[in-house]
Order: C-alpha cells, then structure tokens, then sequence
C-alpha cells in the first residue's frame, strides 16, 4: 500500500476528524491546503445510494458552471453543410464528417463532441470506442442538437455532463485552485443542485451518502450529506 507523502499527510492534519464543512469552509480548506505547484483541478465526489446496475437508477446530467472549470475545451463537431459553418463560427476547434473515419484510425484529440442528428447513424459504430471515454454525443446532454452553435458555446463556458460510475459515485470538476472562494463555491452549490435534481424515482432509502471535495493533489474535505437529502 502505497504511504501518503508529507505535505498530503499535513493537509490531512488540518481537517477535524468525522467532521462536516459547509460548502464555503471546505473550499476554503482546500485552497489552503493545496500544496501542487501547478494550478491544481478542484474535484468534487459524491457517493449516491443508488445501483447503477439497474438502468432505472442511473443518474446522469447535465450543468452550466457559472464560472466555468478553467479548462480550454476542443470541441469536435461531426456535421456537414452550413452547420459546419455554424460550428466554426461558434469556436469549435475540429469539425466535419471526416473525423468519423479519423476516429476509427485511432484519432481522440478532442475533450467533447456534438452531432447533428443525421450524423448519428455513422457515429453508431463509434459507440465502443467514444462511450468509455465519455465522448458519444447524446440527446439528453444537449450534444446532439441542430443548434450546433448554441452547444458548442455551452461547452466551452462551462457546460459539463456527470454520470453515475459502477460503484455508485458521480466525480466532476468544479474549478482551479487559482478561483476565488466565492466563484468556487458557487460552482459546486449548481453542481450539488444538479445532482438532486437528477435523482431517479427507484431511488431509496438515502439519497446522497457522502460528498467530498478535493484539489488534485490534496485531501479530500466532507460536505454534510444530509444538506442535500
């Protein structure tokens, strides 16, 4: 098992064992306990009580950050004629149906992707290859719409999808450690929000179980689960 490092060790030391932060203080605690001198991601984990194995308790979502996560985003739109010039238009980085073919020889150099609808059939057979990455472009997370503008300019302020992973966990990122308190904090509470919006029906008994927040590097800082109920 691998030990934990010195400067992890006193960020850990910091926190007051079994205690719960509020939204604001345990931001606040991971800024000041982030200790990677590049610009650390600031990650949030919550664990639902939910089994994604039964399709009707997968949680799955979308949200608008207001303050965005600090990172560039290369959008990768798969259309063609004046929705191609739409794409461009709107900041996308990489588009035409030619990626399609780029793709099944091994091309992935992009962190989202948008569809026209009647693209979809050939991005189909794309599914084994884009769906573990997180990539296929979906209905319910706005990535395969006609309004290839309005997507591709979502993405890029700050629009990320979430969805539960086997173990019954959503993990996203709600920032850099370079963000002010407030814009951070603000972050996370639209994020936490989403979450509880998206709880499925099948879903009993508790709903959220634990949230932590956390820099890349640091320790990890708990929320109240019950906040969120």
């Amino acid at each position: 098992m691998r030990a934990h490092g010195k400067q992890y060790r006193a960020a850990v030391a910091t926190l007051q064992p079994r205690q719960f932060y509020g939204p604001r203080e345990a931001v606040e605690r991971v800024k000041a306990s982030a200790f990677a001198k590049f610009d650390e991601s600031v990650d949030v984990a919550v664990r639902l009580g939910v089994d994604p194995k039964h399709a009707d308790q997968i949680v799955r979502g979308t949200v608008s950050l207001p303050h965005g996560t600090g990172k560039s985003v290369r959008v990768l739109v798969i259309t063609q004629g004046d929705k191609a010039k739409e794409a461009e238009g709107a900041g996308a980085e990489f588009v035409g149906v030619e990626y399609v073919q780029k793709i099944k020889d091994g091309w992935l150099d992009c962190d989202a992707i948008v569809a026209t609808p009647d693209m979809m059939g050939q991005l189909g057979a794309l599914g084994k290859i884009l769906g573990p990455r997180g990539l296929m472009p979906n209905p319910k997370a706005g990535t395969v719409t006609m309004d290839v503008a309005k997507a591709v300019k979502e993405l890029k302020a700050g629009k990320i999808e979430f969805r539960v992973d086997k173990s019954g966990i959503v993990h996203a990122p709600i920032g850099k450690k370079s963000f002010a308190v407030d814009a951070l904090t603000e972050n996370l509470q639209h994020f936490l929000e989403a979450i509880v919006r998206a709880k499925p029906a099948a879903a009993k008994g508790h709903y959220v179980r634990s949230v932590t927040v956390s820099s890349t590097m640091g320790a990890g800082v708990p929320l109240d689960p019950a906040a969120y109920a």
